[in-house]
C-alpha cells in the first residue's frame, strides 16, 4: 500500500528536518541517498534533519524538486523554526535578566500605566522585563546599562540624594518618548532667545492658554519642551539637554506644581540651553527645586542667577525690599509684566517675607500631563 503523506501543520518547535525525516521513512531512503539526490554530502543532510544547518533558498529549490511541496514551505518552515528557536532563547535570557529589574521603579511605571500591572512573582517577572525593554528601546539589560545606566557620568546634579540612576533614566526615557513624536527645525539661540522673551510675557496667564504656545514657541527655535509626571526616587524637577546636535529638550516634572517654582524652573532649564552645552553636548542637567545644601556647579549657578535676572532683574532690588502688602506685589507684578506669585516667590526666597505670607497670590498649575 502507498503511504500517504498527512497535511502538515508546524508547531513552533518542531524544525524543517522533521519533515524531511518524515520524507526518508517514507520512501526507505537513506541520508546519503537524499544527498545524492540533492547534490549534498550525507554529513550536511544530517545537520539539515537535526536543525543545525539553516536552510536557504537554494535548499529549499532544491527540496522543491526532489521531496515535493514548494519552495516557499520549506522557507516558511525554517522560518518559523529558527523564530520558535529565538523565542525559547529570549525565555531563558529574561528569566535570566530579572536582578535587573531591581534597578528600575517598576511598581511606579505601573501605577502610571507606562506597563502594565501585575504581580512582581516569579512567573510574571520575565514579561515585565519584555515590558521594560521595550520601553527604554534596548535589546537587554546590558544595552540599557550602555545607554541609560552609563548616562550618570554625564549628570550634572544639583544634590546628593540624585543617584537612582533607574527612576532618573525612567523619567528620561518618558522625555525622550514624547520628543520622538515632535518635530521641530534645528535649535536656533537667536530664534530661542526670542522665544523666553515671549514666554516671560505668558506667565500671568492660565496653564490652558500659556502652555501650547510656550511648546510651539520652544518648539519652532528647535527645543522641545514636555512636561511628565515624576519618578518616585528620580527627585527631579527638570531637566535640560541635547538629544542630539540640533534639538534641545527641556523636560519639566511639575515638582511642586505651584506658578513660581514652575517659571523659575522653565527659566533655569531654558538658560543651561542658552548658556552652557557649548563644546559638550552630552551633559544632562538634573535640577531639584530649593535644593538647600547642594553640589551646585559653576553652570547651576549661573542658570539660577540668569533665571532670577531674567525674571525680576536685579535694578528692582530695592523696590523689591519695599513690598509689605499683597496689594504691593500685585502693582509691582503688573508694572514689570510677570504674575505676582513669582514676585511673592521671590521675597520668600530672599527672606522679605516669611514663606507662609501671601501665598494666596500663587497659584497652583493644572496641565495635562503625559500619559
Amino acid at each position: 500500500m502507498t503511504k500517504t503523506t498527512r497535511p502538515f501543520t508546524p508547531d513552533w518547535v518542531s524544525s524543517p528536518g522533521d519533515a524531511i525525516a518524515e520524507f526518508l521513512e517514507e520512501r526507505d531512503w537513506t541520508q546519503a541517498q537524499l544527498g545524492e539526490r540533492l547534490g549534498y554530502t550525507t554529513k550536511h543532510i544530517s545537520l539539515l534533519i537535526n536543525g543545525k544547518a539553516s536552510l536557504n533558498e537554494e535548499t529549499a529549490l532544491k527540496l522543491e524538486r526532489v521531496l515535493g511541496s514548494t519552495a516557499a514551505f520549506w522557507l516558511r518552515y525554517e522560518a518559523q523554526y529558527r523564530a520558535a528557536l529565538a523565542k525559547k532563547e529570549e525565555e531563558s535570557c529574561l528569566h535570566g535578566w530579572t536582578s535587573w529589574l531591581d534597578k528600575l521603579p517598576v511598581r511606579e511605571l505601573m501605577n502610571q500605566g507606562v506597563i502594565p500591572k501585575c504581580i512582581l512573582i516569579d512567573k510574571n517577572k520575565p514579561g515585565v522585563v519584555k515590558n521594560l525593554l521595550h520601553f527604554f528601546g534596548v535589546a537587554s539589560p546590558e544595552e540599557w546599562q550602555k545607554c541609560y545606566g552609563s548616562l550618570e557620568v554625564n549628570f550634572r546634579r544639583t544634590r546628593q540624594e540624585q543617584s537612582n540612576v533607574g527612576a532618573i533614566s525612567a523619567w528620561l526615557r518618558l522625555g525622550e518618548i514624547e520628543a520622538e513624536k515632535l518635530d521641530c527645525p534645528k535649535y536656533s539661540k537667536s530664534k530661542f532667545e526670542k522665544a523666553v522673551r515671549e514666554i516671560r510675557t505668558l506667565t500671568v496667564l492660565p496653564p490652558a492658554e500659556f502652555e501650547p504656545r510656550m511648546q510651539q514657541l520652544c518648539r519652532e527655535s528647535g527645543v522641545v519642551l514636555v512636561l511628565v509626571p515624576s519618578i518616585k526616587g528620580a527627585h527631579v524637577s527638570g531637566v535640560a539637554r541635547w538629544l542630539n546636535p540640533h534639538k534641545a529638550l527641556i523636560q519639566l516634572s511639575l515638582y511642586g506644581k505651584i506658578n513660581d517654582r514652575f517659571w523659575f524652573n522653565f527659566f533655569h532649564e531654558a538658560a543651561h540651553i542658552l548658556l552652557h552645552n557649548k563644546d559638550n553636548k552630552e551633559n544632562i542637567f538634573l535640577d531639584e527645586w530649593d535644593s538647600g545644601e547642594s553640589l551646585e556647579s559653576e553652570p547651576e549657578r549661573e542658570a539660577d542667577q540668569w533665571s532670577r535676572e531674567f525674571l525680576i532683574p536685579s535694578v528692582y532690588d530695592g523696590e523689591l525690599a519695599q513690598l509689605k502688602s499683597k496689594a504691593d506685589v500685585v502693582a509691582f507684578a503688573a508694572r514689570i509684566g510677570i504674575h505676582s506669585g513669582i514676585v511673592v516667590g521671590r521675597l520668600q526666597h530672599d527672606h522679605l517675607i516669611d514663606r507662609s505670607w501671601m501665598n494666596g497670590l500663587k497659584e497652583s498649575f493644572c496641565f495635562q500631563e503625559v500619559e
